[in-house]
């Protein structure tokens, strides 16, 4: 596939890139970022949603990796192998793809896939010789593959590993842009649309990833549902952790069922500690959608054991 024109922009500082992000949009010109581009760039092969400009943050100095803090542009080999990370965090940083799409994959790109769908992503050739959809539907008004008679929300699947993982030890996102910096809570980040995906603002980008202070005294685990044990997006996910051994500091994420990874704090109370309730519990909160590899009802079916096996270990 032919790659469309597009004008890189390569910042060497923060500063910098946000600074070309106001520029870019006070000309009201369209761009987005791209870190290892394992994503973006497939994408724009495919000519999926594509942008006349592209900053790139590869020249920013935002590598680090500790139990405490993450930078955007830390390399998933590299949080998987350094041992400095979290072992929940290399766990599930191990498990995305390949280990050479790990030594280009950024945190930071995990974070904020693009989320998926049968009917948005495949070459445009193929789009146009049946018919758009919601998500890509280039000016048609086309409604829902996925749902038919609706075109107010995409359901499109959320498939990144490392989002429960972080939500599980109550990471905080760090943002910024050309209007300055801001964070919050990882699990408020997602928005439940497969467009519009997170709260980041136009010129926004992930900057970091830090850690509660007894953040290494919670173990857990990352269990993952995929076609093949390597290479593939998850089909399911769940992510538990918990401090010292204790049944009450129980946390758990799934990712990989809805348009958003999702923390179950109330599934959790509710459940008092029996892993049985639990799974039953979240079974019957999430609701995956026919749009990807595996069946709905499989995915859904195979939650129950992710949730058993994860708070096994």
């Amino acid at each position: 596939m032919l790659m469309p024109p597009f004008e890189l922009h390569n910042p060497a500082s923060v500063e910098e890139a946000c600074a070309i992000a106001a520029k870019l949009l006070s000309a009201g010109e369209e761009f987005d970022w791209i870190a290892g581009g394992t994503d973006l760039i497939p994408n724009y092969k495919w000519h999926i949603n594509t942008k006349p400009h592209v900053i790139s943050l590869v020249g920013l100095d935002a590598s680090t990796i500790s139990m405490t803090e993450i930078g955007c542009m830390a390399r998933l080999q590299d949080i998987a192998e350094s041992g400095d990370a979290h072992p929940l965090i290399s766990m599930a940083a191990g498990k995305v793809a390949s280990s050479l799409i790990r030594r280009s994959a950024t945190l930071g790109g995990n974070l904020c896939l693009d989320t998926r769908c049968f009917w948005f992503n495949q070459t445009e050739e193929w789009r146009s010789s049946i018919d758009w959809c919601h998500k890509c539907d280039c000016g048609t008004g086309a409604d829902c593959r996925v749902i038919p008679n609706q075109n107010e929300l995409c359901v499109a699947t959320y498939q990144g590993d490392l989002a429960p993982a972080l939500m599980v030890l109550d990471a905080t996102i760090h943002l910024i842009g050309p209007e300055g910096g801001r964070e919050m809570l990882l699990h408020d980040f997602f928005k439940l649309d497969g467009m519009t995906r997170n709260v980041l603002r136009p010129g926004e980008f992930v900057l970091k990833i830090t850690f509660p202070d007894d953040a290494g005294q919670y173990t857990g685990s990352y269990q993952k549902l995929r076609v093949r044990e390597s290479w593939d997006f998850p089909e399911a996910g769940v992510a538990a952790a918990w401090k010292d051994g204790d049944r009450s500091t129980l946390r758990l994420a799934t990712t990989a069922l809805e348009s958003i990874p999702r923390r179950h704090d109330e599934q959790v109370a509710e459940s008092a500690g029996d892993i049985k309730a639990l799974a039953d519990a979240v079974y019957k909160e999430v609701k995956p959608v026919n749009n990807t590899a595996l069946p709905p009802r499989y995915r859904r079916n195979m939650l129950k054991v992710l949730i058993k096996r994860a708070c096994e270990e």
